[in-house]
């Protein structure tokens, strides 16, 4: 039977599948978080992916958090042997509540969604779920364990996860600030506690 026209165009593969390929080729070299963004085609989300075949279709991908002799930014699979992966079960509203209780703000570098990218003028700050404690360690999917993180730190790009200062440090910079910010703080805690009355 002829194939139809149009039918033998191949489709391009994604750029998890492009990730994946790299890897592949690449068992057991350190490989640049930069290598693996280029690799992927130059998509924006290419931490995203990585994460997805690491825990959801169970790729042995380390990072810096799993291997004390990779870098921030350095990525290693170790074998193209998988592991049982990780079924995502996070409800949207579990995410809605997480984002409330975190006042839609990323809980580790405090940009809000809708401030401006510090990575790309073009691109506002966008929120996920992340896991205080890594599912690959035990963690799950509860509201208990889940907090809000911006695309970045959940990318690793920021690198930097600034304590959360105490509430005597927080008062003073509150009572530093001009009165226009502390009347927009005021007017921010009484949004976000509106619902508590």
């Amino acid at each position: 039977m002829p194939a139809k026209k149009g039918s033998s165009r191949s489709r391009k593969p994604g750029s998890k599948q492009l990730i994946l390929e790299y890897f592949l080729a690449n068992i057991g070299k350190v490989l640049e978080s930069r290598d693996i963004a280029k690799a992927s085609g130059g998509a924006t989300e290419w931490a995203r992916r990585v994460r997805e075949l690491r825990n959801e279709e169970g790729y042995q991908i380390l990072s810096h958090k799993d291997s004390a002799r990779l870098k921030p930014n350095q990525y290693l699979m170790k074998t193209a042997k998988r592991l049982p992966a990780f079924k995502r079960d996070i409800s949207k509203e579990t995410k809605a509540r997480v984002l409330e209780r975190n006042g839609y703000t990323c809980q580790m570098c405090g940009l809000a969604a809708g401030d401006p990218d510090p990575f790309n003028e073009n691109r506002t700050i966008r929120l996920t779920m992340g896991h205080i404690i890594d599912k690959s360690k035990g963690g799950d999917d509860s509201y208990q364990n889940l907090r809000a993180v911006c695309t970045n730190c959940n990318e690793g790009l920021q690198n930097t996860a600034l304590p959360k200062p105490d509430r005597i440090y927080l008062l003073s910079q509150i009572r530093r600030a001009t009165m226009d910010d502390q009347r927009a703080v005021l007017d921010w805690l009484l949004q976000k506690f509106a619902s508590d009355r």
